[in-house]
């Protein structure tokens, strides 16, 4: 599929699963969500009603910023697709935490047992104290996005050596696999040669790895011309390693939207002022093993404010705050530079949802078609 026409398709929604506690700000103010299983069964099978397409679930195994509590994300993604019916599900997970090859196989039963709907998000990782209170060793950026290119490469070769009639073979730096086949192979679906693979990052290592290996390249909050930057270097990843148009974008985007823009606006102040301010001057110091520690300075959370930082992917940033028609306006001209999913959170789950999916996404697939009437989504140059 061309750029052009993908730009067409409609925008795909996806939203964070509240799988750990503490919500999505790490703020005190009221957020009416929940960690528990039953609690997100209800708001997978909301956002499923109302017309999202996927769900992200969150990977934390020990406590940080808030999130005292943590349901691992691949077990948690397979309780939420038996209990939908459509909605695509992806599992963060760690690569240093996982074998590709046991994740591989995780995954092609989760597929079959949702017909066809499980995905992977593949992090590689942030968090030094997950891996050194586990005993792994933390490696430094570049290299944990090495051994992630790696990792990405051995889970699509085993998925779709499988029915070729001979075992995966790899030899790379973290990883071996001789002569190896998974039996089953992934449910097979149309337009979809195997479960998605997302990469999440900022980084100049996030952006080659997203051209060269991924399926989708999943980017914090940014502006106009933060995702324009990132879009074009992946782009041109992409097209350097012979996948020009093959890689998608998702952008992650805090929603706060209200009936006037005055009231999303009081919302996203009260947001702030009752922020945590020594949970997110931990988190800023934790990050610091994220982008700040580039060799450039790109990557997650390098340039971004203490106030970015209260919503933890810099979901402020987008800027879907205000009205349904602001947030939907906005929408669109973001998939006019080129975005195919946005990533979302919101501070009431149920209750933010269902406005969304009743007031924002009916706004959204109007100015998409009116967007293709007048031939405005062209691919960026």
């Amino acid at each position: 599929m061309t750029t052009l026409s993908r730009a067409q398709d409609p925008l795909k929604f996806a939203y964070w699963v509240p799988n750990v506690s503490g919500g999505l700000v790490t703020s005190t103010i009221e957020q009416r969500t929940d960690w528990s299983y039953d609690f997100n069964v209800k708001v997978a099978q909301l956002a499923e009603q109302v017309g999202f397409e996927y769900a992200l679930s969150q990977v934390r195994y020990t406590a940080s910023y808030g999130a005292d509590q943590q349901h691992e994300s691949t077990s948690f993604s397979l309780g939420l697709l038996t209990q939908t019916e459509k909605l695509k599900v992806i599992a963060a997970v760690h690569p240093g935490l996982w074998h590709p090859a046991v994740l591989a196989k995780f995954i092609i039963t989760a597929d079959h047992i949702s017909n066809g709907r499980a995905a992977v998000n593949v992090v590689s990782g942030w968090f030094k104290d997950e891996f050194t209170g586990l005993g792994e060793p933390w490696l430094e950026h570049d290299e944990r996005y090495r051994r992630s290119e790696e990792f990405i490469r051995v889970l699509r070769g085993l998925w779709e050596s499988n029915g070729k009639g001979e075992g995966f073979e790899h030899r790379g730096d973290f990883y071996r696999i001789h002569d190896f086949t998974l039996q089953p192979g992934p449910v097979d679906v149309p337009g979809r040669p195997h479960p998605e693979i997302f990469q999440g990052g900022n980084s100049t290592a996030a952006r080659r790895n997203g051209g060269t290996v991924a399926d989708w390249y999943f980017s914090n909050g940014k502006d106009f011309d933060g995702f324009t930057e990132q879009y074009l270097e992946v782009n041109q990843n992409a097209a350097l390693a012979g996948r020009e148009g093959q890689v998608r974008f998702g952008l992650n985007g805090f929603v706060v939207a209200r009936d006037s823009e005055d009231e999303a606006h009081s919302v996203l102040e009260e947001i702030i002022a009752k922020a945590n301010p020594e949970a997110v001057e931990g988190f800023r110091q934790a990050v610091q093993q994220a982008g700040s520690s580039t060799g450039d300075g790109k990557g997650m959370w390098s340039d971004s404010t203490t106030r970015d930082l209260v919503q933890y992917n810099d979901g402020f940033r987008t800027g879907l705050i205000g009205t349904p028609e602001q947030i939907a306006t906005r929408i669109v001209e973001f998939k006019k530079r080129g975005v195919d999913l946005f990533l979302l959170g919101f501070l009431h789950y149920l209750e933010d949802i269902a406005y969304f999916g009743e007031k924002v996404l009916p706004l959204v697939r109007e100015l998409e078609a009116q967007a293709v009437r007048d031939g405005e989504l062209a691919p960026t140059p």
